[in-house]
């Protein structure tokens, strides 16, 4: 038998060949460019037109552990070679094994495991829990977050990406956010926990299941909370008998200089969901912790829920490579010092650049919010919209060589883990130029 080879597909080709035949989601098709990658390799990736990109974004803030990673790569082909598949009613090592790695790594007493596809369902199920055990029905939610695209966990989220997705689902209650814009800035934490007091007395209390809610809101601007903040979530929670459930799909494996983000104000949540870093995203997988009391439940109680490829043996292979990764060279820890040097960037940026009116980050989770005048800090895109400067911005960037998450008036700084000092010099210098355009359209 003779083996053709097969003529690889040419930069025009890759990208007209998926536009025609593909949906790409977020966005209607008539403009599409995407990008035809061929390769990547820890911070950059290549088009098959020859040129490199440094991920500013890690993608879509989840290839923590950076592009090729040798281990994770080896354990997904070890795993492959010896069980590709096997259904969620069997047991299999990697699952054994990366159950009982997560139980040693999560928060304080959370010490069991539900694992999905990805980080909607995990926030799906999660509530799907969260009703069950309490026999409540609602689940508060804030505005400014974001937690999947799927039914419930669309229903849950408080950006503008739920407008046309509502439907007649119901059951969740959205609560305002500390921040309230770059204009009105951050409520105290005693504002803040009042509020949400009031709204759970106005709902009622005991017809309320959860509050989801993400530590650090991501897409929405890295809001890093003041601290008191999720510590009075966590005892309004306990007062009220409101279970907490923690979205640490994007926050979580290393992103903040911790393992999880709540880990900086000491706070367990009864729920915490995961993705993303979770396997650095070379395979899909999610995850549902939960703390025994919760666990406990489902003892006596069947839990109604569950796919055909959850704890899929590849996916937990590719974690437990992941987590190996990251404790291997430390990109916890490396995230926690690379953020430091991030942080300086941030604020020589901000004296830099008039347009820059507000920059937030934690570890390696970070944002750029930019204005068009810096007195009265306009957005220099409104709020679920753009600007021909913000589109000019963003193409200056893909010039300069740099991939990175554009949003409203935001630019995202989220690299993965391994990146070293100099790349990230390097990449500031990209944003350094880019960031002149947006100094042209500030009002004086």
């Amino acid at each position: 038998m003779v083996t053709e080879a097969v003529k690889a597909l040419s930069a025009e080709e890759i990208a007209e060949l998926c536009v025609r035949h593909t949906l790409y989601d977020w966005g209607a098709q008539t403009d599409l460019k995407p990008l035809p990658v061929v390769s990547a390799k820890g911070i950059y990736f290549h088009t098959a037109d020859g040129r490199r990109f440094m991920d500013f974004n890690s993608q879509l803030m989840c290839v923590n552990a950076g592009h090729g990673d040798r281990r994770i790569i080896e354990a997904i082909q070890r795993q492959a070679e010896q069980l590709p598949y096997i259904s969620p009613f069997m047991a299999h090592e990697a699952r054994a094994r990366l159950g009982a790695k997560l139980a040693s790594l999560l928060p304080g007493d959370i010490d069991k495991v539900f694992f999905t596809l990805a980080g909607a369902d995990a926030n799906e199920n999660a509530i799907k829990m969260a009703r069950a055990v309490t026999g409540r029905p609602k689940i508060l939610a804030r505005y400014r977050s974001y937690h999947g695209s799927t039914g419930s966990a669309m229903q849950a989220t408080g950006d503008p990406r739920r407008w046309p997705n509502e439907g007649p689902v119901g059951g969740v209650v959205h609560v305002l956010d500390p921040y309230h814009g770059i204009q009105r800035g951050w409520d105290t934490v005693e504002e803040s926990l009042a509020d949400l007091e009031e709204t759970i007395q106005l709902e009622g209390p005991s017809t309320i299941a959860a509050f989801l809610l993400e530590p650090i809101s991501g897409t929405n601007g890295i809001l890093v909370p003041p601290d008191g903040y999720l510590q009075g979530v966590r005892a309004l929670c306990d007062r009220y008998g409101i279970l907490m459930i923690c979205d640490e799909v994007m926050t979580g494996f290393g992103r903040t200089g911790r393992w999880f983000a709540v880990e900086h104000w000491g706070v367990v949540p009864d729920l915490i969901t995961l993705a993303k870093g979770l396997t650095s995203s070379y395979v899909p997988l999610g995850a549902v912790g939960m703390r025994p009391h919760v666990a406990a439940y489902f003892d006596d109680h069947a839990f109604y829920g569950g796919l055909t490829y959850n704890s899929h043996p590849l996916a937990c292979a590719a974690a437990l490579g992941a987590i190996q990764a990251y404790e291997e060279d430390d990109m916890v820890g490396n995230s926690r010092r690379m953020g430091e040097v991030l942080s300086r960037h941030h604020r020589k940026l901000r004296e830099r650049h008039p347009c820059v009116g507000a920059t937030r980050s934690i570890g390696l989770f970070g944002c750029l919010e930019l204005v068009r005048d810096r007195q009265t800090l306009e957005p220099l895109a409104p709020f679920n919209g753009t600007s021909p400067e913000m589109k000019a911005v963003t193409s200056a960037l893909l010039e300069g060589g740099m991939h990175t998450f554009v949003r409203w008036n935001t630019i995202m700084t989220n690299p993965p883990l391994c990146i070293t000092e100099e790349q990230l010099d390097e990449g500031f210098e990209i944003l350094d130029s880019a960031l002149e355009i947006g100094d042209r359209a500030v009002r004086d």
